[in-house]
């Protein structure tokens, strides 16, 4: 074989990484790592071989490696100092001699597993790069283009670089995503495997809403008004409690916008899901009791070691507190992080001057306190324990 026989491999090398924005010199150490290796499997296995390529004449070497020892052992790796000598007046024990390999023996068996190999490492590298870029941006909303969806229900969307996996867990239930539709979604986690990065999308995830958040109300982006905390169930219904640190910025009011036309904007990229904005409280109590808006409820015990909460309710504002499918109660749990007891109760109107007068004869005698206690208690003699959710999401609604 001449050199004219061998391709430039430096300028082909250069060519795919330029094309694949992959460094070239990575890509050259990668060629004489493979190369090597191939020359060693199936021309001389067992000797120590060593592959250069100059990258500006596209010059290829390859050489035979040898340690010059006092009594050779293993003359596949060794040479004897008297045999070195005769090369090489200057040699000395323990040096390394390199030895010219004979193009001839550049078979091409060995040229086509060193193309085998580069091509793996090739797409080692490549898949490197898309690891760091995204991994970079795990926790982020990107916009992304869907591409596919397979027979497991999974869609496929193109990131850039890289493509992300939308599994049926993270999308919008009833959300229909056709090939080629723009979507933003939020990178849940990157991570390597055996047959490279794979990265996590999803369009369910509370903090899509928060994004949205911010990139709609330039309140919440420039932290006048604080998005404190969210409760979602995607494709249905949110509740986003917040706050404002300006007294003359009303938070809820700068959330849904002149006419309604910033929650609009949010709800629009989330398949119009119905997004309640409430009054964030550092009162546990008021907190809860705005967490289940629209219902209007009586009185709320707070246990804060239990994380429970008893929520007194009339009949003609249960079915509200409760909501389709228990979902107002439920989001409300998730929303405060307590679980919500809903009592049922005839004589809520009649709860603060009760309270009041109680607290009065307390005040005023113990004994009368006493019975004060008990008339208090008689109010909630018909209560009735109607429905439980928690902050996990289970519920109980009972007869």
């Amino acid at each position: 074989m001449t050199q004219s026989d061998i391709p430039n491999f430096a300028e082909a090398l250069r060519e795919v990484a330029q094309a694949r924005n992959i460094n070239e010199l990575a890509l050259i150490e990668a060629f004489e790592q493979s190369l090597s290796q191939a020359y060693n499997r199936n021309v001389e296995p067992d000797k120590r071989v060593e592959v250069h390529l100059d990258p500006e004449s596209g010059e290829l070497e390859v050489l035979i490696v040898r340690e010059v020892v006092e009594k050779v052992e293993d003359e596949n790796v060794q040479i004897s100092l008297a045999d070195a000598l005769e090369l090489d007046p200057e040699v000395e024990i323990g040096m390394e001699m390199e030895f010219p390999v004979d193009r001839e023996k550049f078979s091409r068996i060995a040229l086509q597993a060193a193309k085998q190999t580069l091509t793996q490492k090739m797409r080692e590298t490549e898949r490197n790069l898309v690891f760091n870029e995204y991994k970079d941006k795990e926790g982020q909303v990107i916009n992304a283009t869907v591409v596919r969806m397979d027979n497991k229900q999974n869609y496929f969307v193109e990131l850039g670089a890289g493509e992300a996996i939308l599994p049926p867990r993270e999308q919008i239930p009833g959300e229909r995503l056709l090939n080629g539709n723009r979507v933003k979604v939020y990178l849940k986690e990157v991570r390597k495997t055996p047959k490279g990065p794979t990265i996590l999308a999803s369009r369910a995830d509370e903090r899509l809403l928060d994004y949205l958040l911010r990139q709609e109300i330039p309140e919440v982006a420039n932290g006048i008004v604080e998005v404190k905390a969210i409760a979602r169930e995607a494709g249905q219904r949110s509740k986003v409690a917040v706050f404002s640190h300006n007294s003359n910025v009303d938070p809820i009011g700068a959330c849904i916008g002149h006419r309604g036309n910033r929650i609009q904007a949010v709800t629009g990229e989330l398949g119009r899901e119905r997004v309640d904005v409430i009054l964030w409280d550092g009162n546990t109590r008021e907190f809860i009791r705005n967490a289940l808006s629209p219902a209007k409820v009586g009185f709320i015990e707070v246990n804060v070691d239990t994380g429970e909460a008893n929520v007194t309710v009339t009949p003609d504002q249960l079915s509200l507190a409760i909501g389709k499918g228990g979902q107002n109660v439920r989001l409300a749990a998730k929303l405060t992080g307590f679980k919500i007891d809903l009592r049922e109760t005839q004589a809520v109107s009649d709860l603060d001057a009760a309270m009041q007068q109680a607290m009065q004869e307390e005040a005023m005698s113990s004994e009368t306190s006493s019975s004060a206690k008990s008339a208090f208690d008689a109010l909630f003699k018909d209560a009735k324990s109607v429905a439980t959710a928690s902050p996990d999401g289970t519920q109980d609604i009972q007869d």
